[in-house]
C-alpha cells in the first residue's frame, strides 16, 4: 500500500485542508495516510476528523495514527511536513517579547529577522532527524515541506541530506489574484510571471492578449494609496523599484529596513503596519480553536471543496503523469535565477510529472529585485551557517545582515539581544559555542 505521511498532523484544520484535498484526487485511492504529531491530543482530533471526512467522502482510503515517527515514515512516497518547534507559548511568544526590550518590533517573525532566525535555529535540527530517519525508512520519498521559514528549511534538507525535498507556499498561487481584485481588475485570461525567493518573489510579468497590464496596475495602486488599506507597504515597494512582490504588506514591513523605524515611528501610522500582528493571529487562532473543535473533528457529515494548497496537485501529477505547474522552492542549483546565489533557495516555476519535480530557468532577475533579494539571501546563509557549524558567531552575523535588525540596533545590541534569545529559548535550542571556544558539532 502506498503511503502519504503528515508530519505535524496535530493541525488539525491544514491536515484536512491538505489530507483533504488528496482524498478528492481518484489516482489516491487505496493510500495510507499516516499521522504523526508529539501532541497525541491534537493527533487524535486530527485522526478522528480525517476517518469522518472519509466515511462522508465514501473513499477507500486508510487513515492511521502513529506515535513512533520512523514508523509513520517507513515506506512513505510522500511525506508532508507542517511543524512548529517550540509553539506559539513559549517560543514565539520569546521571539517577540526578547526584541521589544531593545526597541526591535516585528509583524510576523517567522521567515527573516530576528524571529525568522530563531526559528530556524529551533527547527533545523528537527528537520534533520526527519532527514535521518527518511534516509533510513523512506529514502526515496518526495518531501514537501510547509514549514516556515521556508528557504532556509528547505535549503538545509536539499544541501544537507539526500532527502528529494521541495517546499511549497501559499503566496504564488493568490498573489495575482488578490492583487486585482483589490484593485478592481478583472483576472480572466491574465498571464502571469513569478520568481525570486520565498515571501519576496517578483510578478515580472503580467499580461493579457499580449498587453502589459502593469501601467494600469501602477495608476490604480497610486490612486488606491491616496487612502488607507491593508497592502500599502507592497504598493510603496512597487511604486519604488517597480514590481509587485507575492507575499502581504505585514510581511514585507519586516523584510525591509524602510517601514519600521523607531526614528520615524509615524511611518507605521501612514503605512498601515501592523505590529504584533502574528501574536494576534495567534490568540485569536487559540480561541477559536475551543469553540470549533467539536464541530470539526466530531462530524459526521463533515465536507471538503479542494483547496488553494499546492501539495494534492503535485501528487496527483506524479502520480497520473499529468503535468502541473507550480511555484516551488528548490536549491538554485545551476543559477535558475542567474544573478542570485547558487546556495540560495529560490522560488521559481517548477513543473510536476512522474518524473518528479523540475525547476524552470528564470535567468536574470531585474537587478534591483535581485539586490533586495539577495539582502534576505544573505540573513538566510549565515543562519545556515550557525545551524550547521554551532558557531555562535554566526548567528551574530546573520542578525546583523538583517536589513530591519541592522536598521534599528547598534552592532553590540545586537550581539546582547541574540545572547538574551539563546538563553531565554533554552534547551529549544541546540548548544552554540562561543568565538572563544571550539565549535561543537552536530
Amino acid at each position: 500500500m502506498s503511503k502519504i505521511t503528515f508530519l505535524g498532523a496535530g493541525s488539525t484544520v491544514f491536515a484536512k485542508n491538505v489530507l483533504g484535498d488528496c482524498m478528492l484526487v481518484p489516482a489516491l485511492e487505496g493510500f495510507e495516510f499516516a499521522l504523526f504529531d508529539i501532541d497525541e491530543q491534537r493527533l487524535r482530533d486530527s485522526e478522528n476528523m480525517l476517518k469522518n471526512l472519509k466515511d462522508s467522502l465514501n473513499k477507500k482510503i486508510e487513515i492511521k495514527a502513529y506515535l513512533d515517527r520512523k514508523e509513520a515514515l517507513r515506506g512513505a512516497k510522500y511525506v508532508i511536513n507542517a511543524i512548529q518547534v517550540g509553539g506559539y507559548r513559549p517560543s514565539t511568544v520569546i521571539d517577540f517579547e526578547i526584541p521589544k526590550k531593545y526597541g526591535l518590533r516585528q509583524t510576523i517573525a517567522d521567515t527573516v529577522g530576528i524571529g525568522g532566525i530563531f526559528r530556524n535555529l529551533r527547527t533545523i535540527p528537527v528537520m534533520l532527524d526527519f532527514a535521518k530517519d527518511m534516509e533510513e525508512v523512506c529514502p526515496d520519498a518526495l518531501f514537501l515541506n510547509y514549514t516556515n521559514p521556508m528557504a532556509v528549511l528547505t535549503g538545509v534538507m536539499n544541501r544537507f541530506t539526500s532527502i528529494k525535498t521541495v517546499g511549497l507556499c501559499h503566496s504564488v498561487q493568490v498573489c495575482t489574484k488578490d492583487l486585482f481584485k483589490s484593485l478592481g481588475m478583472d483576472p480572466e485570461g491574465v498571464q502571469e510571471r513569478i520568481a525570486g525567493i520565498n515571501h519576496m518573489a517578483w510578478l515580472l510579468e503580467v499580461k493579457r492578449n499580449g498587453e502589459d497590464l502593469y501601467p494600469e496596475i501602477k495608476r490604480r495602486a497610486k490612486e488606491k494609496q491616496k487612502t488607507k488599506h491593508h497592502d500599502m507597504v507592497r504598493f510603496e515597494l512597487m511604486d519604488k523599484f517597480g514590481f509587485y512582490v507575492t507575499e502581504s504588506s505585514e510581511h514585507n514591513a519586516e523584510y525591509h529596513p524602510y517601514f519600521i523605524k523607531s526614528r520615524y515611528p509615524e511611518l507605521i501610522e501612514r503605512f498601515n503596519i501592523p505590529l504584533d500582528e502574528y501574536p494576534r493571529r495567534c490568540e485569536e487562532q487559540i480561541q477559536r480553536w475551543e469553540t470549533m473543535r467539536e464541530d470539526l473533528v466530531n462530524n459526521k457529515a463533515l465536507e471538503h471543496v479542494r483547496s488553494k494548497e499546492y501539495g494534492s496537485r503535485i501528487i496527483e501529477a506524479i502520480e497520473t503523469n499529468i503535468p502541473f505547474k507550480f511555484g516551488g522552492n528548490v536549491l538554485n542549483t545551476g543559477r535558475l535565477i542567474s544573478n542570485l546565489p547558487e546556495k540560495a533557495c529560490v522560488e521559481v516555476p517548477c513543473i510536476a510529472d512522474r518524473s518528479g519535480i523540475t525547476p524552470t530557468y528564470v535567468g536574470d532577475l531585474p537587478e534591483q529585485l535581485a539586490a533586495l533579494n539577495r539582502t534576505n539571501i544573505n540573513t538566510q546563509l549565515l543562519t545556515i551557517e550557525a545551524a550547521i557549524t554551532r558557531k555562535r558567531e554566526y548567528i551574530y552575523q546573520a542578525a546583523m545582515l538583517d536589513p530591519h535588525t541592522a536598521a534599528e540596533l547598534s552592532l553590540d545590541d545586537i550581539v546582547s539581544l541574540c545572547d538574551d534569545l539563546i538563553e531565554a529559548h533554552g534547551e529549544w535550542l541546540p548548544k552554540f559555542a562561543k568565538s572563544e571556544d571550539a565549535a561543537l558539532t552536530i
